[in-house]
């Protein structure tokens, strides 16, 4: 039996108490091509001091991600701020469930500091979901771009935001804070949500996303879905149109992994020629920019990804 335990705090309690009664899903073998190494760099372990001393979550170890060596190595982390407890219980995230601590008032500044630090060019900015909030953090986020823009005004900032459902104002109180790139994910198709993602509605999250634009039609909007879920190659190109309805200008598609058995299973192993297939027809759909791989995640060559995409609008005489 699987058991799911955080010991933040010295204290033994279940990460995920809302899985702990889900029956034991199989975990399937990786294929080659999406194994990755241990991190054991220099530049890991400098990127590590620098998030520990400024007392920061990042979403690179919160959610397990598979590349956390490559990005800290170069020093690009994916901050994820208001704390490392969601309120959201969804099928496929490895980030602890719970009811969240009070905000810290202080940690606009130590993100900023941390980026400063780091001598970053482009930053991106994550959160948990916080249904316990108000505005669900929206003004939290904003404050933290604020802070960033003062202390590393060379720095493009990327926001990687909740759905900031039923928080009338919170969208536009972030969107007013002018990031660079304002980016929500869909996760996954429509059929999927009520079991992969049920705290969430697939039209609110595309509602967002074309909100954005027509705010402000200059900032890059950018979205992401995984597949090996057990949607169809149909519905992946339902989503890219739907996406492209709303004016996404960015589209990442990544395989989904399991992090432990009490998580939703992985459907299957997506091949490298699929993603490449996916890449050609979003492509050809319109956007501007489009990353898609077996390893792609939100926040993955972020920074090469954004200067990318400014020139491919300027390409298009935008």
């Amino acid at each position: 039996m699987t058991t799911l335990i955080d010991t933040a705090e010295g204290k033994l309690r279940p990460r995920h108490p809302e899985k702990e009664a889900r029956p034991e899903t199989p975990m399937l073998r990786k294929p080659d091509w999406i194994r990755v190494k241990a991190p054991t760099s220099k530049g890991f372990a400098e990127t590590r001091a620098i998030v520990r001393a400024k007392n920061l979550h990042t979403v690179c170890e919160e959610a397990a991600c598979p590349n956390i060596g490559e990005c800290w190595d170069k020093k690009h982390a994916t901050m994820m701020i208001m704390g490392d407890t969601c309120t959201r219980a969804c099928a496929f995230c490895n980030v602890k469930t719970g009811l969240p601590a009070a905000l810290d008032p202080d940690e606009p500044v130590h993100v900023a500091e941390a980026v400063a630090e780091m001598g970053l060019s482009h930053v991106v900015i994550t959160s948990v979901d916080r249904d316990d909030l108000l505005d669900g953090g929206a003004d939290h986020f904003a404050q933290v771009v604020a802070a960033i823009r003062q202390a590393a005004p060379q720095t493009t900032i990327e926001i990687l935001t909740p759905d900031f459902l039923r928080k009338d104002g919170a969208a536009e109180t972030v969107i007013d804070s002018k990031p660079d790139v304002f980016n929500h994910n869909l996760e996954t198709v429509p059929r999927l949500y009520l079991s992969i993602r049920p705290g969430a509605r697939y039209y609110h999250s595309l509602r967002l996303l074309e909100r954005v634009k027509e705010r402000d039609p200059a900032m890059f909007t950018k979205s992401g879905i995984m597949v090996g879920l057990g949607e169809t190659r149909e519905e992946v190109m339902q989503v890219m149109d739907d996406m492209r309805a709303a004016g996404v200008d960015f589209i990442t598609i990544g395989q989904y992994l399991q992090p432990t058995r009490k998580h939703a299973a992985v459907d299957r192993f997506v091949t490298p020629d699929e993603f490449k297939a996916y890449e050609t027809l979003a492509r050809a759909k319109g956007f501007l920019m489009v990353s898609s791989s077996p390893l792609t995640r939100s926040s993955h060559h972020a920074g090469e990804d954004f200067a990318k995409l400014k020139r491919a609008r300027e390409a298009r005489g935008g």
